[in-house]
């Protein structure tokens, strides 16, 4: 599969965000740089520039407006995103993109 997808829990507080930041109307840009050392960084923000080069990936994952450039899509392809609890109370955002060296898929990953 190649779509950029969020989960329904990503996604609800995504819209949260929106809404409390008057973004509700622009897409959530989603990117990702290769480091020099082969590690991938992330980044995501509410886009208010829009597809300046015409060449932007653009898809929709439980009510959210997604957008990617085409410089990050080969490397964002299959990725989703979800919001968990790495630690008690303390929650994030993480990228689950199988195109990352440090992603170790779960077993409901596989089945």
């Amino acid at each position: 599969m190649d779509d950029v997808s969020i989960s329904e829990a990503a996604a609800e507080i995504i819209k949260k965000s929106a809404l409390e930041s008057q973004t509700d109307n622009l897409p959530l840009r989603i990117a990702v740089t290769k480091r020099q050392d082969g590690s991938f960084h992330y980044g995501m923000g509410f886009d208010d520039v829009g597809n300046a080069d015409g060449e932007d990936k653009t898809f929709h994952s439980n009510g959210v407006d997604i957008v990617v450039s085409a410089s990050s899509f080969d490397l964002l392809k299959g990725t989703v995103i979800d919001y968990i609890e790495l630690e008690a109370k303390q929650f994030h955002f993480v990228f689950l993109n199988p195109n990352d060296p440090n992603y170790k898929p779960s077993q409901s990953d596989n089945d």
